[in-house]
């Protein structure tokens, strides 16, 4: 699974219904209103390199309302869930 990090600039007075409209499409998984120099970030979780370019270009950015997009691509995944198995490897309860 690949997943992208897109930081979104939007209009501020239609954020709620411009996070609903992102948090519609297909591969998203995630939109958060947040504090800062972008007003929305979305979580994209694709199969292949391939299908950023359907979610993000070719749906997300033309979202009436989106003004500007930045898009980072994770490496890697660390999560609290993943720690916590790698921390209990060979330990039985």
């Amino acid at each position: 699974m690949i997943t992208a990090i897109v930081l979104i600039k939007t209009s501020v007075d239609r954020i709620p219904e411009i996070a609903e409209a992102i948090a519609a499409i297909d591969g998203v998984s995630e939109v958060y209103s947040v504090t800062g120099g972008y007003d929305l970030v979305a979580m994209v979780r694709v199969r292949r390199h391939e299908d950023l370019a359907d979610v993000i270009p070719g749906r997300l950015n033309k979202v009436p309302g989106v003004a500007h997009t930045e898009t980072q691509i994770a490496f890697r995944t660390y999560s609290q869930h993943d720690l916590e198995t790698a921390f209990a490897i060979g330990l039985e309860g």
